[in-house]
């Protein structure tokens, strides 16, 4: 029996992966960095890939199952991540494969009705936790989950107002490397933006408030629901673990007049919060020349020779960071 792993799947072979994925009921339209096939007498028997530090795409021959066949592709595939340095996999499947996967080292993190998230390091996601900083777990204690890609004055604004009404206050800086401005700029960025509050404390997400990049929808058949779905399983993971760890009482978004993506977030976020004990409040985003003040307006003006325009989007912190990166 031969492992292939291959980069860049074309030709025949990616022909044969898609119908093979096709038949189990998964989309061979996901972007895939590696995939393992696993071969018996020219014929495909089992297959899996990995998108960053997220194994998908795993399916074997129904014929073949209870050969053991997922562990020898998890096998291959996890020495090829440690060999680039990826210590830390997760897993997303379906819930009845639980046990399945749980036999091969797989830990779950959250779980919705439709989807349940593994990682390989028994409670990683604990450990995380207890390596962030948590001065205050009692009282009124707030949080919100940002992007700040770039931080703006639109969030100083909500995290400022939001932490006048609590005891203390958690800002979540998604780690996620997306967009032009690194995770670790962005972080470092919003805590120099925040420096003056004495009731925040920014942390980051680490790798477990899921992103539209990183979620894998290939499982899911109806397509149209995919959003929904992450949304709740993101939402899981925040009620599950952050909200008992650091006292969260009440989670703080702002109002989303541009993306309808943000927009029914929000509205999964009122629906789930209150029954896990959460009081979700919604603040009006500010507004600058009557237009809200947001990062992708930001992003937009860089390059442009508008400083003063920036300015009035951007807390000095920020803009001084345009300007030291030649962004203005």
């Amino acid at each position: 029996m031969e492992v292939e792993l291959i980069r860049n799947l074309q030709g025949w072979r990616r022909s044969q992966w898609a119908e093979f994925l096709t038949r189990a009921g998964l989309d061979s339209t996901e972007p895939v960095e590696l995939t393992a096939l696993l071969w018996e007498d020219g014929e495909l028997a089992a297959t899996g890939s990995r998108q960053g530090n997220v194994l998908k795409c795993i399916a074997v021959d129904p014929a073949r199952q209870g050969e053991g066949l997922t562990a020898t592709l998890l096998t291959s595939l996890r020495q090829e991540a440690f060999s680039r340095g990826l210590r830390h996999l997760f897993l997303y499947t379906k819930p009845q494969n639980e046990a399945m996967f749980s036999s091969l080292f797989f830990y779950p993190v959250a779980r919705t009705d439709q989807v349940l998230l593994m990682e390989d390091q028994r409670n990683g996601i604990q450990t995380f936790l207890e390596s962030l900083e948590a001065p205050c777990r009692t009282g009124v204690v707030g949080a919100a989950v940002m992007h700040c890609n770039p931080f703006t004055r639109g969030h100083r604004w909500l995290v400022e107002t939001a932490a006048r009404a609590c005891d203390w206050m958690y800002l979540f800086v998604l780690s996620e490397e997306q967009g032009p401005f690194p995770a670790a700029d962005r972080l470092e960025l919003v805590r120099q933006g925040t420096a003056d509050l004495p009731n925040v404390t920014v942390a980051p997400t680490g790798p477990y408030l899921i992103s539209r990049a990183t979620f894998p929808t290939y499982f899911l058949r109806d397509k149209a629901q995919a959003a929904d779905v992450q949304c709740q399983l993101d939402i899981a993971v925040f009620t599950r673990h952050f909200v008992p760890h650091f006292g969260i009482t009440r989670r703080y978004v702002g109002t989303e007049p541009l993306c309808p993506v943000t927009n029914r977030y929000n509205q999964i976020l009122s629906e789930q919060l209150p029954r896990a004990g959460v009081e979700l409040q919604q603040l009006q985003r500010l507004e600058v020349g009557e237009a809200p003040v947001s990062a992708s307006a930001v992003r937009a003006l860089l390059g442009k020779g508008q400083p003063e325009a920036l300015r009035a989007l951007v807390p000095d912190t920020t803009y001084a960071y345009l300007q030291a990166h030649d962004l203005i």
